[in-house]
């Protein structure tokens, strides 16, 4: 697992000027905190009927993939069921205050990177489904995703509930904080793993040291020389990507009909129009790589039946970079709250990724073009583990998983602060604890609802209704 970081013991804070005239225009106008805790009116849309909407925008031969992967626990459903939170939480009260959302902020989609220094940090890392909206929605996310896992793992339902309470109050407090600081210092506001994770092993078992121990060091090692090693294989001098279908299938064979040479040609076109969306220095970086292939990779749990590749290029005496070029639908969110629209959904995932993470990486751009069946397609294309590590949730401890939480809802506080109205959102938060309570009675509720959609998905899938694949 990612560890237990040291969270400092926050202190209570007084609103500035700004933020007490903010209190004053704004909470008069909010939702009561109490209603927070509340999961939606019933009746609800079927989650079997959402997840099949979906599908259809999916690799047909996929999607049971996804479906088998979401049966797997409760917690693996959560992940793949954005879009039926989403709908859930449409039917709750809404503070009004908007900000730059994740959309997607379970526990897992937080982790370790590499900043463009080549330093580790920990943040947000996917944001398929970022888009503005109210700001609890991604607390609320996180903290039933929190419920979740710990209800997974046989925690007590006092450790379940000192789990969710930390998490909000973490989020409360970082945000207070964040309002009486500069808006310099709100930009550049990061964790830095290996200051927050390892200083706390002190205070670790030797198997929790163990693992972070384990985990800083594949994050550090974790690049584009690392990805090439494991996807791809050296044949007659030659490093060619690995065919291990479905999970990985070189370009050739998935379109096994197609002409070759058209195909690569339309490639290069691709790969110059994403070019044109990174900095111009980054582009000076990228044309120093050649292309040398593409190959269909399933990733993730929600993700998978999306298109997703990877590229391989070439360097200087073969010096590999993997780019990954992520399919990008609309977001789970657009269809519920008044947003912008963006001509290319790539450029909105890479718009809040770059607001919402302190750094990003060099390479984050996107593209869009017609595909084989001549559909039209968004994409954002990003590094292939550029650093990256994140959590084992079924290792966590009680203890880890509540240290945890306060770290995942602090660097979400982070990015709320920079994508929003920091001050309004801590005046509605207020220094008591009415939030903390609200979020925490959310995330118990809706963790026993997750349960029975979990369940009910296994029963669509036992009865045939929904064709799944395990193991994979």
């Amino acid at each position: 697992m990612v560890a237990e970081p040291d969270i400092p013991t926050h202190t209570q804070v007084s609103l500035d000027p700004r933020a007490r005239r903010a209190k004053g225009k704004h909470a008069r106008r909010s939702t009561p905190l109490d209603s927070l805790a509340e999961c939606g009116a019933d009746p609800r849309r079927s989650p079997i009927d959402l997840l099949s909407t979906q599908a259809e925008t999916r690799v047909p031969q996929l999607v049971p993939i996804r479906h088998g992967r979401m049966a797997s626990s409760p917690f693996a459903f959560y992940r793949g069921a954005a879009l039926v939170m989403a709908d859930d939480l449409s039917r709750t009260p809404s503070s009004g205050l908007t900000t730059q959302l994740c959309g997607d902020a379970h526990l897992s989609n937080f982790g370790i990177f590499a900043t463009p220094e080549r330093k580790l940090a920990f943040d947000v890392n996917d944001f398929d489904e970022t888009y503005p909206g109210p700001f609890e929605w991604d607390v609320k996310r996180l903290a039933a995703s929190l419920a979740i896992a710990a209800k997974d793992n046989d925690f007590t339902r006092r450790q379940r509930r000192r789990i969710t309470i930390a998490c909000a109050s973490e989020y409360r407090e970082t945000m207070l904080e964040q309002a009486e600081r500069g808006n310099l210092a709100v930009w550049y506001s990061r964790i830095q793993p290996t200051t927050e994770l390892v200083e706390l092993r002190d205070e670790l078992d030797s198997s929790m040291k163990k693992r972070v121990r384990k985990l800083l060091e594949k994050s550090v090692h974790s690049d584009s020389v690392h990805a090439a090693g494991k996807l791809t294989s050296v044949v007659d001098g030659r490093r060619t990507i690995t065919s291990r279908p479905p999970l990985i299938v070189p370009i050739e064979e998935v379109f096994a009909d197609a002409d070759a040479t058209q195909l690569y040609d339309e490639l290069h076109r691709r790969l110059r129009e994403y070019a044109s969306t990174l900095q111009s220095d980054r582009r000076t970086l990228l044309a120093q790589f050649e292309f040398v292939q593409a190959a269909r990779k399933v990733v993730g749990v929600g993700s998978v039946g999306t298109r997703a590749w990877i590229v391989l290029m070439r360097g200087r005496d073969d010096d590999p970079l993997v780019l990954q070029a992520k399919e990008a639908q609309r977001s789970v969110l657009a269809g519920y709250v008044d947003g912008p629209q963006y001509e290319n959904e790539g450029e909105r995932v890479v718009h809040g990724q770059r607001l919402m993470q302190a750094a990003s990486d060099i390479f984050l751009g996107w593209q869009q073009g017609p595909g084989v069946d001549g559909v039209r397609r968004d994409f954002y294309v990003r590094q292939l583990r550029d650093g990256k590590g994140s959590a084992v949730v079924e290792a966590m401890t009680p203890r880890g998983m509540e240290l945890y939480g306060r770290l995942c809802a602090r660097v979400l506080a982070y990015g709320h602060a920079r994508g929003g109205d920091r001050i309004a959102i801590a005046s509605y938060l207020g220094s008591g604890n009415e939030f903390d309570e609200a979020i925490a009675g959310f995330a118990k509720t809706y963790a026993e609802r997750n349960v029975r959609d979990h369940q009910e998905l296994v029963a669509a899938i036992d009865s045939g209704r929904i064709a799944a694949r395990t193991g994979m």
